[in-house]
């Protein structure tokens, strides 16, 4: 954020994802780990990131990549010790960086100590209403409580057995059978997360992040999702008291500590109210990642974000890519360059020539807008989604939970090129044998952070370059924007009096506003002449606002 800001830093930072697994393996197990990320920090101080977002590290099974937690106040041997993320918090705070952590609330593990005890004690066992134990239906019990379709897809509920041997009730899990759901009507539950939220602020991590945080809560009498009718686990008002609870305990400490929620609604109001002043600080903007890549569906999801979040007073955060979703360097190579679920399958042509020419506008794009930007892992190095990963070497769930429609997230979770010129491409270091845990593409050899850092035209200058301009220049980061005149498929928008950026989603060069000084292009351009899916920011002395 710009350094004349004074506003809480969550307000305008650039956030960079670390997904643990895929960052930097410093053991040569070939699994990214926290002496990786420390070693790697130099990185990320060069980019000029204001915070790091880690992806879960706990202890896990790994059913749904550390997404199925069995103690939130650990670290997975896999990724190191308790210790060692104390001294990586510690690494990063000395290089002015801040530290946001995955907290996992609407469910656990199958292998968490409650529901390992809530089996054990069978249908009496104390523990099972802290989970959605219910009988099932039918003269037998065997058919399951609900039809409800899961997150992934799938069925929602598994059928356990008694310890007598004798088929029991049965257990709701909106993710993987491995992920039972948490029952947050019971006090122990809302007591434990708070207590959880406590540890690490009490260790210095600096904002949490929410996954899934719209789900918590589910009506007790367990309805059919049915149209027209309030959805039985999605949105339920009764979330906002637990989220009213946590920024409680965030307003005790020191440093403005943020709550950052993953929040997938298409309603904006509803989304909204998630960032009321007494809830959460802020939310990931869907809509914006989702965007195809056309000028007026751009502007009215940037209008509709900012209109959203004004009558909150909370901040817009723009995303591009995650641990989620198709990288978009390949989505805008697409003929169809917007990303849901729904529609993700194999085999979709992409040209990634064009997609990364356009990803390098949507960079300039979405670090000018108002609000904080979020840079997921390899963004900087324009990596593109890793499409031909073999069947047998896929670890998500969404491929088997799909009926292997889907092919699951592993290609944007594929192991990050450091250096040299065939994999592992500096992820383990020089001698390990072991091979990193998803396959890397032996192209990416000219994507290695090494390639790069020489290049004054690669993606990560281009980042290096737009995150540092971002911190200087006045009226980036949080604040307000005014839209200037442009052509039709033209984006053009003032920050400042004598700030501007341009993005040309035509089919031709256009003119370039009067200015004084081009200070960064995602491409060459024409003269004076904007070249299609190219950006611009621009030192201007004030333009008529459209």
């Amino acid at each position: 954020m710009s350094t004349a800001d004074k506003s809480p830093w969550w307000r305008g930072a650039v956030i960079y994802q670390v997904y643990p697994r895929s960052f930097a393996d410093g053991n040569g197990d070939g699994i990214g780990d926290i002496a990786g990320i420390r070693s790697r920090l130099d990185h990320l101080s060069a980019l000029g990131i204001d915070a790091i977002w880690f992806s879960p590290w706990y202890p896990s099974p790994m059913a749904d990549a550390g997404y199925d937690v069995a103690d939130y106040r650990d670290i997975d041997p896999v990724f190191g010790t308790l210790t060692e993320a104390e001294a990586l918090i510690a690494d990063a705070h000395a290089l002015g960086i801040r530290i946001i952590i995955d907290v996992v609330p609407n469910h656990c593990s199958d292998a968490h100590p409650w529901f390992q005890a809530a089996l054990a004690g069978g249908p009496d066992a104390p523990e099972r209403e802290l989970f959605w134990f219910r009988p099932g239906r039918g003269p037998n019990g065997d058919q399951r409580p609900t039809d409800w379709v899961g997150e992934f897809g799938g069925e929602t509920w598994t059928r356990t057995t008694n310890p007598d041997g004798t088929p029991g009730d049965w257990y709701l899990h909106l993710f993987t059978a491995e992920q039972p759901d948490f029952n947050w009507d019971h006090p122990r539950v809302r007591a434990e997360f708070e207590d959880v939220l406590r540890f690490w602020f009490d260790r210095g991590v600096d904002g949490i992040r929410i996954d899934s945080a719209g789900l918590l809560v589910k009506d007790a009498t367990l309805p059919e999702t049915l149209p027209g009718r309030p959805h039985p686990f999605r949105d339920l008002d009764g979330v906002h008291e637990i989220y009213r609870g946590w920024r409680r305990i965030a307003d005790e400490y020191p440093g403005d500590r943020a709550l950052i929620g993953e929040v997938w609604l298409p309603d904006r109001q509803r989304f909204a109210n998630y960032l009321r002043p007494d809830e959460l600080h802020a939310a990931f903007n869907f809509d914006f990642l989702g965007c195809p890549w056309d000028a007026s569906a751009l502007r009215e999801s940037i209008d509709g974000t900012l209109s959203a979040h004004a009558p909150v007073g909370a901040p817009a955060t723009w995303v591009l890519s995650n641990h989620d979703v198709t990288r978009h360097v390949t989505r805008y190579g697409r003929e169809d360059t917007t990303f849901s679920f729904a529609k993700k399958r194999e085999g979709i042509f992409s040209d990634l020539e064009l997609g990364t020419t356009r990803a390098r506008a949507a960079a300039l794009l979405s670090l000018a807008l108002p609000g904080a930007a979020y840079v997921y892992q390899g963004e900087e190095l324009g990596l593109a989604e890793v499409e031909d990963i073999p069947p047998e070497l896929r670890t998500d769930p969404m491929w088997p939970r799909s009926g292997y429609v889907d092919p699951g997230r592993d290609g944007c979770r594929v192991p990050l090129p450091w250096s040299g010129d065939e994999p592992p491409f500096g992820f383990s270091p020089d001698g390990a044998t072991a091979k990193p845990w998803l396959p890397q593409p032996a192209d990416w050899k000219g994507r290695t952070a090494q390639a790069q850092a020489g290049d004054p035209h690669s993606m990560l200058a281009l980042y290096r370059s737009a995150i540092r301009l971002r911190r200087t220049e006045p009226g980036l980061g949080d604040g307000p924007m005014r839209w200037l005149e442009a052509p039709a498929d033209v984006l053009a928008f003032a920050r400042s009096d004598e700030f501007a950026c341009v993005v040309n989603l035509s089919g031709a060069p256009v003119p370039l506003p009067p200015h004084h000084l081009r200070l960064l292009a995602s491409g060459p351009l024409q003269g004076d002449l904007l070249p299609p899916d190219t950006a611009v920011w621009l030192r201007t002395a004030g333009a008529p606002a459209a």
